[in-house]
């Protein structure tokens, strides 16, 4: 072994073939370039391998000690200077001397980015330093993590929670984080991670209510917006313009995306003279810049509307639209609104997206995208931080492969990018691509994908300090590589276990176990001192849903590894309300049948799918460095009813619920695999999984106190005194948690009035309380219809009837609009909700 920057290097796996291939069996996924390396995370020592990865514990002498840098100075790209911002940039600069953590918060278009960034460059930083963060679509410990990069030299080293405090403990920086759409309980567990440490949020809503100093930002005053208009029209402005630009700058609210647009559409215009769109033109100034645009900008924004709310880097605009000079084409598109510049890339200004649907009548093709990314991704120049940062878009690539029939495609594209996404240390993206691979590889019936996935996601557990949940995942990789004949397999998940809670020893195939064997042994294991790098307890972010997932497949219909309950919640960033970031990849998609961009519908981690209390853990708020607009809005916000949290801690619940049937589920973590398998392999998956079952009751509390909000909830709270959302026990009540027919998983609570409640939100964040009254197992009642192309707003009131079935199993679900003709509500209809049991 060598030894470098004090980190024990373990040899590579094995050399690949002339293809590319890793040898040693036709079953394995080719994956071109060096897919190995070594990190360390907490006191394990794991070497990442495209096959399957190991793990070692560091004894305390081997492990990392990190250097500290002397000085902290990672700011964004240089920008010219917000016009009009002085006296908030001033508040700011006050507010950052008494307060340890500060909100920056204001309507999406506003400047809260420009500002921000401005900022960043300008203000006086902390003693240690400034860093300057985007925080869409990222969770805590993600950021936590990149802190912590920033202020010390340990290279592939993820400490656990309470080594990051100790080694942040006395460090002044000055954070300022962009995009910082997350709970407050997140901001804090964040803020927590480095205590020392000056933090400026920058969110779309004011959340940390007198815990922060807060500066709300409102559009610019007449003098300011007239500055920003004569400064972006570059020849002046002419005086027979002024009356127009006044009126344009009353009617934008002093909104500068609004205003960059106006100054863009006149900077276009074919006749040669500076002209202004009149005020009345305001809301409608998307169709006149995209008449004017070439074709090289509409194919980009075509790409970039395709992945959403993805940053991607102008190398794949460049590869994926045929456009020589990418940078500069974002740039332009940046400079007129309709795109946002990043420290990662670029992504789509979400308004836009309406407009390239009526111009575009399908999205990029995702055949095309796949391989554009597996290919990427394995490049010998792609580091592993460069796939990191552009998780999302890979996230969004895979989801769109599910939705179009193709599996296969996401199962390559997640296969493609674990091992990167590993070395990367960032947890929380690799978990999110982990769920959608062996998601991708149930439906393909992708046996080997499958066992790679569930092994790659028992080391993070690991890795991550859920030890317990690592326990049942392994058995389950251990039969599924057992069945495909892969030793090495087999030999990478057994090492692993030594690490996990004490289980009976796992025979091999044909042995039984043996009873005389002290279950009380775990080798090697470091006893109890690692709680891992990352969060507590993490509701799991998938789990397979036994109606979709048949026999022979390895799936578990019943056991969802939600929560360890050998982990120390207060030893970590703390609990994940939201699984990973409150992800879920079975999230909805749009649901307009007819529209070739279907499958552009909001995933749960969209804001357009949140619930209100849940709301603010999706990143990807205020679109730009000042030109945000709204986030990224489903294909159709209208068509579905708001997702309760995620599936992630839905499913918690549910797969703990059942008591007795949690414990059966769960050893089906290898059960429908294992068919072939002796009963006496049977036997040692089902005493691996049975030590789990307190997880589950954990689980079903941590779900119930996401979905009531009600602090009282502990761990010792029995099931039995939860509310069962079981046909039995709702009949034909409506009370209870559901899915509706695209995939979200929902509440709907009874209210004080005897009616029932749920959330629904559309463009902007923007939320409201649907209520229904009824009864008998008929309900009916109103709900807002959000217009997708401007933010916040409604068209109206959609009537909403909901007829629960006789056993209270399922619903049937019309939406429809007005009978006066008023608006038209393009995706109403007919569609059918399930109830969780």
């Amino acid at each position: 072994m060598a030894e470098t920057d004090g980190f024990v290097r373990e040899p590579h796996g094995p050399d690949p073939d002339e293809d590319g291939a890793p040898m040693g069996g036709d079953h394995r996924i080719d994956i071109a370039g060096d897919a190995s390396g070594t990190v360390i995370a907490g006191n394990h020592n794991v070497v990442i391998d495209a096959h399957g990865s190991t793990v070692n514990l560091l004894p305390p002498q081997e492990r990392p000690r990190p250097v500290r840098r002397e000085r902290v100075a990672l700011v964004p790209r240089r920008q010219r200077e917000p016009v009009g911002r002085e006296a908030d940039l001033e508040e700011l600069e006050n507010a950052l001397r008494g307060h340890g953590v500060v909100q920056l918060w204001g309507p999406p278009g506003v400047g809260k980015s420009t500002l921000l960034r401005h900022a960043a460059r300008s203000l006086e930083p902390g003693p240690d330093g400034v860093l300057f963060l985007n925080g869409a679509h990222r969770e805590p410990e993600d950021l936590a993590q990149e802190i912590f990069e920033a202020c010390y030299e340990a290279p592939g080293y993820a400490p656990t929670g309470p080594e990051l405090r100790r080694l942040m403990t006395g460090i002044e920086v000055t954070v300022y984080v962009d995009d910082a759409e997350l709970t407050p309980e997140r901001l804090r567990l964040l803020a927590d991670a480095a205590p020392d440490a000056t933090f400026v949020f920058a969110s779309r809503e004011r959340s940390l209510l007198g815990e922060s100093a807060d500066l709300e930002l409102r559009g610019l005053g007449r003098a300011a917006g007239l500055g920003l208009l004569e400064r972006e029209l570059r020849h002046g402005m002419p005086e027979a313009q002024y009356a127009v630009a006044v009126e344009l700058c009353e009617v934008a609210l002093g909104r500068p995306l609004l205003l960059l647009r106006a100054a863009g559409l006149a900077r276009l215009d074919t006749s040669g003279e500076i002209r202004l769109p009149r005020a009345v033109e305001i809301d409608g100034l998307l169709p006149l810049l995209f008449d004017r645009l070439d074709t090289a900008s509409l194919k980009t924004l075509h790409l970039l509307a395709t992945l959403r709310d993805a940053e991607v880097d102008p190398e794949h605009v460049g590869v994926l639209c045929d456009v020589p000079d990418p940078a500069a084409v974002c740039g332009r598109l940046a400079g007129l609104g309709l795109v946002t510049v990043t420290e990662r890339g670029y992504r789509s200004v979400a308004d836009v997206l309406p407009e390239v649907r009526r111009r575009f009548a399908e999205p990029v093709a995702v055949d095309r995208l796949c391989d554009h990314f597996a290919r990427w991704a394995t490049l010998a120049t792609t580091t592993p931080a460069q796939v990191a940062d552009h998780g999302r878009a890979l996230e969004v690539v895979a989801e769109m492969a599910e939705r179009r029939g193709r599996p296969d495609l996401a199962v390559r594209v997640a296969r493609a990018v674990s091992p990167f996404l590993a070395e990367s240390l960032r947890f929380g993206v690799w978990g999110r691509l982990l769920d959608q691979g062996q998601n991708a590889a149930r439906q393909a019936g992708d046996t080997t994908a499958h066992a790679y996935f569930t092994h790659e996601k028992a080391i993070r557990c690991l890795m991550i300090g859920r030890r317990v949940v690592a326990a049942v995942l392994l058995a389950e990789a251990v039969v599924l590589w057992r069945q495909l004949g892969d030793n090495e397999g087999v030999d990478a998940a057994l090492n692993a276990q030594q690490y996990t809670p004490p289980t009976p020893e796992t025979p091999p195939l044909g042995e039984s176990p043996d009873p005389g064997a002290d279950p009380g042994g775990d080798p090697g294991a470091d006893p109890g001192t690692d709680p891992g790098p990352m969060t507590g307890p993490e509701p799991a972010t998938t789990t397979p849903d036994p109606v979709t997932t048949g026999p022979g497949t390895g799936a578990d219909p019943g056991y969802d590894p939600g929560v360890d309950p050998g982990y120390d919640p207060g030893t970590g960033l703390g609990h994940d309300p939201g699984g990973s970031a409150g992800y879920d990849p079975s999230g909805a998609p749009g649901s307009d049948p007819g529209w070739g961009w279907a499958d552009q519908g909001a995933s749960a981690a969209d804001p357009a799918t949140a619930t209100a209390q849940n709301a603010a853990t999706q990143p990807g708020a205020d679109f730009g460095a000042g030109q945000g607009a709204n986030p990224w809005n489903a294909a159709d916000p209208t068509s579905h009813v708001a997702a309760h949290s995620s599936g992630a801690a839905g499913t918690a619940g549910t797969g703990g619920a059942a008591g007795t049937g949690a414990a059966a589920g769960g050893a089906a973590a290898g059960g429908a695999a294992a068919a072939t398998t002796t009963a006496a392999l049977w036997a040692s998956v089902v005493a691996v999984v049975l030590g789990a079952v307190a997880a589950l009751v954990i689980g079903v509390v941590v779900y119930q106190e996401l979905s009531s909000g009600d602090p009282t909830y502990t761990s010792s709270t029995s099931t039995s005194d939860l509310p069962s959302s079981s046909p039995s026990a709702a009949s034909d009540e409506l009370a209870g948690v559901w899915r509706d027919g695209q995939g979200n998983v929902f509440m709907i609570a009874r209210s004080g009035d005897g009616a029932y409640e749920f959330k629904s939100q559309g463009t902007c964040g923007a939320t409201s309380t649907v209520k229904v009254t009824g009864g008998s197992g008929s309900y009916s009642g109103t709900m807002p219809v959000w217009d997708e192309s401007t933010c916040g707003k409604t068209f109206g009131d959609a009537r909403l009837s909901i007829d629960v079935s006789s056993d209270g199993s399922s619903a049937s679900v019309e939406v429809t609009a007005p009978s006066d003709g008023s608006w038209e509500c393009r995706n109403c209809g007919s569609q059918t909700w399930a109830r969780r049991a």
